[in-house]
């Protein structure tokens, strides 16, 4: 039996709606912080300037946004759905690969032995931008 007790001085909704809405959406907004900070050291300002420590903190934001919108383009049943941003920036990102440019597209040749190459591959056209 998992109990759970609420102290509130809310006066309006039940025990149960203030713990599922307002509590768990606040210790959810506290793992994403904790997520930002630990796995992508967005916690380190150690420049002098507070212009250099802003714009670091503006690139770790954006790393972080290109890494939640990556995840969230996984399948729901692959096995890195779930993944943490570390997993997925060494199983994803830092991957080899051959860069070929023309005129008209980019193509990318990955090893035949990579291993995610097909995720690769779902999460590009899941990430691709709707035609206009």
């Amino acid at each position: 039996m998992d109990i759970r007790y609420v102290v509130t001085s809310l006066i309006q909704g039940s025990a149960e709606h203030i713990y599922d809405t307002l509590y768990c959406a606040r210790g959810q907004a506290e793992n994403l912080i904790k997520l930002h900070k630990t796995q992508l050291a967005s916690d380190r300002t150690s420049c002098r300037s507070a212009n250099a420590n802003q714009m670091r903190l503006i690139l770790h934001t954006a790393a972080y946004w290109l890494l939640w919108r990556v995840q969230q383009a996984i399948p729901k049943t692959a096995a890195l759905a779930r993944a943490e941003f570390t997993t997925l920036r060494l199983r994803l990102l830092k991957v080899a690969a051959r860069v070929m440019e023309s005129a008209t597209r980019i193509r990318v040749a990955f090893a035949s032995a990579c291993p995610d190459a097909d995720l690769l591959r779902a999460i590009v056209l899941a990430l691709k931008p709707a035609p206009t």
